[in-house]
């Protein structure tokens, strides 16, 4: 595959940036990445959404003094809007020029997981994710401790359920387990004590806060800290461990290059993470500057939304629906606003079953033939209406060139989607496209189409 192609992908979710990374140079690249403005608008979509849980909790009392239908339509529009949401962040990631920050907000999202089908409440999840918006590229030390105090993050681990004498552990755990170090660089008195120490971190309005009444006062041991401490001086003592900067260079090599990274390159970046004080944008530069002289393609197996963004984007489909491909990605286990639990999306071979496989070969079938992207859902209306008029409402245009030869044309496709091909599917490709293939004639269109959509549904177009 083209270099700049593949990172391309890497740093977006479709090779739509590949000849601006050729043109200016991948820093450069980054740096215009970086630059992007933050836009801090809330959506139209929840204009008519509770902005708090005191509102939320208000509307649910006004229930009982409706019908049970009206109630259930109160909750289902709330149900709507957040499928409105997912399609509002696809839109998000393929609208932008520099979609970097979009990739970036996705990795803090499947990081420090909170849940729609949890936490019930649209707008609380809308803050959640533009606070990892706004600190995508920041400091992970200050995005850690904005998180844990989010509404999002207090609600889905249950610590408004966490007050002196009835302690619940879930945010102490998460936050030591899966937010910072990692199993094994803390013990259970640590999280017992941290539990202690968020104690009464509880909803509040834009955020969470401590009540007075149920917090835990009394001096406790932290990570060799000693004292009554609270979320801020929590975090500041986990920061302060020697093997803090691991389990986050792990996983960011995971979301863009390397489905299993090598302990040499984790501790490599991880090292120099810690010494720029944990500033994400120069561990991002150095790590995607290094990675990219390297001969490192197929290393990755793509995730639902790299996979259908780049057909879209190569068969130059204009305002795709974007409600229909966070259906599509939900059915490959990639539901936005809602991971399965708070370990968040495994990625790696689980997005690769045999029945994913199977639905991702599927959606080739039907964009290729310019039909929607549907998997049979009565009760969703825009996919019915998408099938009732699937064959007008798609225009599929793949770019080739015109003046190639049946080998000219295999070589610029495989150079655009594969990272390899063997001996044995160069012979399928040919067989496919023969070596008098004339694009003067009527029907060569359909014939690259059928090439294009025989070498998407190979395992190695699956990989970047």
């Amino acid at each position: 595959m083209n270099n700049h192609t593949l990172w391309s992908l890497r740093l977006g979710f479709s090779a739509k940036q590949a000849e601006t990374i050729k043109r200016i140079g991948l820093k450069n690249f980054l740096e215009h990445s970086f630059a992007t403005k933050f836009d801090s608008r809330i959506p139209n979509l929840l204009e008519n959404s509770p902005k708090s849980f005191k509102e939320y909790n208000e509307l649910k009392k006004n229930l009982k003094n409706l019908s049970p239908e009206d109630a259930k339509e109160i909750f289902k529009k709330e149900y709507q809007t957040s499928q409105e949401m997912k399609a509002w962040w696809i839109d998000k990631m393929t609208e932008s020029e520099f979609p970097l920050r979009e990739k970036m907000t996705c990795f803090w999202h499947n990081h420090f997981v909170s849940t729609y089908k949890k936490v019930n409440l649209n707008y609380c999840i809308f803050q959640h994710n533009q606070i990892l918006r706004e600190n995508a590229f920041g400091n992970f030390k200050t995005l850690t401790k904005k998180i844990v105090q989010s509404n999002a993050i207090v609600s889905y681990l249950d610590n408004n359920d966490n007050k002196k004498g009835k302690l619940n552990e879930n945010l102490s755990r998460e936050l030591l387990e899966l937010f910072t170090l990692g199993i094994g660089n803390y013990s259970e008195n640590d999280i017992k004590n941290g539990a202690k120490g968020l104690a009464g971190l509880s909803i509040g309005e834009e955020n969470a806060v401590y009540q007075k009444k149920f917090e835990d006062n009394e001096s406790f041991y932290y990570l060799g800290k000693k004292g009554n401490l609270k979320l801020d001086e929590m975090v500041d003592a986990i920061f302060e461990q020697p093997n803090i900067p691991y389990l986050i260079t792990r996983k960011i090599l995971k979301w863009f290059i390397y489905d299993n990274p090598n302990n040499e390159l984790v501790h490599y970046y991880g090292d120099y993470f810690k010494k720029m004080n944990f500033e994400i944008e120069p561990l991002l530069t150095k790590i995607f500057t290094k990675e990219f002289t390297k001969n490192n393609a197929g290393s990755k197996i793509k995730n639902p939304l790299e996979y259908v963004l780049q057909l879209t984007d190569e068969l130059n489909i204009q305002n795709p629906n974007s409600k229909l491909i966070a259906h599509f990605i939900t059915e490959q286990g990639m539901d936005l606003f809602n991971q399965p639990n708070v370990k968040g999306w495994l990625g790696g071979n689980s997005w690769l079953t045999s029945q994913i496989y199977l639905q991702r070969n599927n959606v080739a079938d039907l964009l290729c033939k310019g039909q929607y992207l549907n998997q049979g859902r009565k009760e969703n209306k825009d996919i019915s209406m998408m099938k009732q008029n699937q064959n007008r409402l798609l225009k599929v245009k793949l770019h080739w060139d015109k003046e190639g030869n049946n080998e000219q044309i295999i070589a610029e496709l495989k150079d655009r989607l594969l990272f390899q091909a063997d001996e044995t599917e160069q012979h399928n490709f040919e067989k496919l496209l023969k070596h008098d293939f004339d694009s003067k004639t009527e029907g060569s269109e359909n014939a690259v189409i059928r090439l294009f959509n025989f070498m998407v549904k190979t395992p190695e177009y699956q990989l970047i």
